[in-house]
């Protein structure tokens, strides 16, 4: 099974062409796990069909046309997110948490009539809804027995001449991580674990810690128009203004602990990229009710297209057993680019069951590989990251299943959601789904409603700490707990 190109939450790639941006971002900023009211997270999402809540103004906003009197609501959310990784039989755990507004929106009736035939509702909304949050931290540990990520920039460097390197490989130049191979002319490397090339044979066993961080999110100020046809069929429409926040980081540090290698000690990498930007998408939607008991949705949503700015900067520091310490830091930069992340199609079905409750499906369609950068700030074309793009990322099936209870004024809920792995076959990350498990309680009078919910989204991926035949991935496993609560109020 050949690895991965590009894994997610890696900068690798980015730190060593001197572009901040790697495919990693078309995931990060392309899947959706749609964020909203206590009712809809109980429920798995699953409102494609269903409607009346105001989390649908992101997904389908035909299920707008349900509401019949004005309405507002407001989701408070405690995400907490726990991390175990697994690196060459050592194990570590980290955990990062975070207090935030996952939902607040009004809907207003502009028209409201009980005709059965022919237009009888007309509704205006805006809805803000969390799509992702990024909040993690990891840590990865280890003792390497094969090689360091010293190699890895020896590799990206060679061929160019010591005085024009720059980047990560630049920067392990700079603090004696690496030095021209004698007789190269100045454009083959050797590193301190090979003494430069005089030592062939390369001695490793130092203990490897890398921590991951990243905060920030991305959301979504929904404007939706709805209208209600005879209470059988309702259309609706979304103009998406979606935001984009990111914080990331990882510190790299090797440690000859074990006094293995001669004259090294130490030495800490550290990369930083804070991204923020604004896109725009259009989504369009429509529920039908044939009969009574039953509504069958779809929905469709234009790619969303980012501009994006970004500020980068990387910082290395190295020390020697004979108390020589080395710092360099790299000229931080400023870049802009455009990121079109794919269209989405969806399709769902519910099913009321009386005043007892009720069943909802949906199915959602996301390909990958249409996701595209572009107009780069220096002209740059991007044809190599598109090309990956196409290679490595595939078409996602995402299910979500949700069902509601109902005892009076007290409602008892529960969801599953399935998001399919974006990898295609063969990649190292190829089973890389994410499952959601949830659950909920609601009380619900004529004029107030008060909901809570739980849920529990899953996945595991291999992570690859840099590209070079002699590193094991690590495999980390992700759990992001989330508490809802909703109050709403109706007028």
């Amino acid at each position: 099974m050949k690895k991965a190109l590009i894994i997610l939450i890696t900068f690798v790639s980015a730190i060593t062409l001197g572009k901040a941006q790697t495919i990693d971002e078309v995931l990060w900023y392309s899947q959706l796990f749609y964020g909203g009211s206590a009712r809809f997270q109980a429920m798995g999402g699953a409102f494609t069909a269903l409607g009346g809540d105001l989390s649908v103004l992101s997904q389908n906003p035909a299920g707008l046309g349900i509401y019949r009197s004005m309405e507002v609501s407001l989701s408070p959310q405690m995400y907490y997110n726990n991390s175990l990784s697994k690196y060459n039989n050592t194990e570590a755990t980290e955990y990062a948490y975070q207090f935030n507004l996952n939902q607040a929106g009004f809907v207003y009736p502009l028209v409201s009539r009980d005709n059965t035939s022919g237009l009888s509702g007309i509704n205006l909304a805006y809805s803000f809804n969390r799509t992702n949050n990024f909040n993690m931290n990891t840590v990865i540990r280890g003792v390497n027995e094969n090689s360091s990520m010293a190699d890895y920039w020896a590799d990206i460097a060679y061929g160019t001449y010591y005085t024009d390197i720059d980047g990560a490989p630049g920067a392990a130049f700079e603090v004696w991580l690496l030095d021209t191979l004698s007789g190269s002319g100045g454009y083959e490397y050797g590193t301190t674990f090979s003494q430069y090339g005089e030592n062939t044979n390369s001695t490793y066993g130092q203990s490897i810690r890398r921590v991951i961080s990243r905060e920030g999110h991305a959301a979504e100020h929904a404007l939706s128009f709805s209208a209600n046809l005879g209470y059988k069929i309702y259309i609706g429409a979304t103009l998406g203004i979606n935001k984009i926040e990111s914080y990331s980081t990882y510190e790299h540090t090797e440690i000859d602990d074990r006094d293995l290698i001669y004259d090294f000690n130490n030495f800490v990498y550290r990369d930083v990229v804070e991204a923020s930007g604004t896109g725009y998408a259009f989504k369009l939607g429509i529920i039908v009710r044939p009969v009574e008991m039953l509504r069958l949705g779809l929905a469709f949503h234009t790619p969303t297209v980012y501009r994006l700015d970004e500020y980068y900067y990387d910082d290395i520091r190295s020390e020697f057993d004979n108390g020589d310490y080395y710092t360099w830091e790299n000229d931080p930069f400023r870049f802009s680019y455009t990121l079109t992340t794919p269209l989405r199609a969806m399709a769902g079905a519910a099913l009321q069951l009386g005043k007892a409750g009720l069943l909802s499906a949906d199915y959602e369609f996301v390909d990958y590989r249409m996701a595209r950068f572009s107009r780069a700030s220096d002209d740059y074309d991007y044809y190599y990251e598109n090309q990956d793009i196409k290679d490595i990322y595939d078409v996602a099936h995402n299910i979500r299943l949700g069902g509601e209870l109902r005892l009076n004024s007290f409602y008892m809920r529960a969801g599953y959601a399935f998001y399919g792995s974006p990898f295609v076959k063969g990649e190292d990350n190829e089973d890389n789904y994410q499952s959601v498990y949830s659950a909920g309680l609601g009380f619900r009078q004529s004029n107030f409603s008060f909901d809570v919910s739980y849920a529990l989204r899953s996945n595991q991926q291999m992570y690859f700490m840099y590209n070079h035949t002699e590193i094991n991935p690590a495999e980390i496993s992700y759990n992001r707990h989330l508490v809802t609560a909703t109050l709403g109020f109706r007028f």
